[in-house]
């Protein structure tokens, strides 16, 4: 057998060159992040910046320029033996009479959420009017501070016009309200059925503190005016009596079957042996 010319010249080299290690990209980076920080700080912090970046930045030209610097890698031989664990493709068992299996098998209806969502929805306001009644002895100020999401030059007005009646704010926080309530309640609809153990708990009070938490940060930053007017803890309780009234609105509805189930089952006849066993059961209950 002859051997495949320049063979013995393709043998494996014993080192490699790499790139040679740096830190100027890091300090490159503090360097910008300090002058970024200046802009809402002191103008110190982006000079202190400033110089770290143009100090990095020659540093790192040093190291590439004119030549790139390299060292070299001791190359270490190593026989890999790729093996699996696992010598059968795992499957998910569903009925026979089912070419695939999707989950969730059942699902709430589209229904079932616009109703949670209707009655999180009144929960919700139910506490937000008796937080006007307590703190303002007005149920309008909640209404109308809620019209400020989107006229926010109503939020500069004096308190005591926040304290009255103004039917278009009425009507934007109507629409707004009722149109984020049914939103919201869909998407319960479409989650909770995914939520293994105890969905209550988890899309009725983990999740509203989780996008209070959210809005919060941000409402701060994008109107602090607003947020200086809102009561967040009245509001994270409504937000929480919202999850939980429609959560419970959802989960008391009919679940439906989703589409791998035949159009036999889906429509309800009664066929025989078509439904095995859980068709029976169903039929027997």
């Amino acid at each position: 057998m002859t051997s495949e010319p320049g063979s013995a010249s393709r043998r494996a080299p014993d080192s490699v060159h790499l790139p040679a290690p740096t830190a100027w990209p890091l300090l490159l980076a503090l360097g910008m992040t300090l002058v970024a920080a200046g802009f809402v700080t002191r103008s110190v912090v982006s000079l202190v910046g400033a110089v770290i970046a143009m100090v990095s930045c020659f540093g790192w030209f040093l190291q590439v320029l004119p030549h790139e610097r390299h060292e070299a890698a001791p190359v270490v031989p190593e026989r890999i033996v790729i093996a699996t664990s696992r010598p059968k493709v795992g499957r998910i068992e569903a009925a026979e009479q089912l070419s695939r299996a999707r989950l969730p098998l059942e699902i709430y209806p589209v229904s079932a959420g616009v109703k949670g969502g209707l009655a999180g929805g009144v929960a919700m306001a139910a506490l937000a009017m008796l937080y006007g009644i307590l703190s303002q002895r007005s149920i309008w100020y909640p209404i109308n501070l809620l019209g400020a999401v989107v006229y926010a030059q109503v939020a500069r007005v004096s308190t005591a016009q926040m304290d009255e009646f103004h039917i278009e704010l009425l009507a934007v926080a109507t629409l707004l309200h009722v149109t984020t309530c049914v939103l919201v309640g869909l998407l319960y609809g479409a989650i909770l059925p995914m939520l293994p153990r105890r969905p209550i708990l988890l899309g009725g009070v983990l999740a509203p503190l989780v996008w209070t938490g959210l809005l919060y940060n941000v409402l701060g930053i994008v109107d602090p005016l607003l947020n200086q007017r809102i009561h967040w803890g009245w509001f994270l309780a409504s937000q929480i009596a919202f999850g939980i009234v429609a959560g419970l609105v959802v989960l008391r509805q009919v679940r439906v079957p989703t589409w791998q189930y035949p159009l036999a089952v889906r429509a309800g006849i009664e066929t025989s042996g078509l439904g095995g066993e859980s068709g029976d059961r169903d039929h027997s209950a």
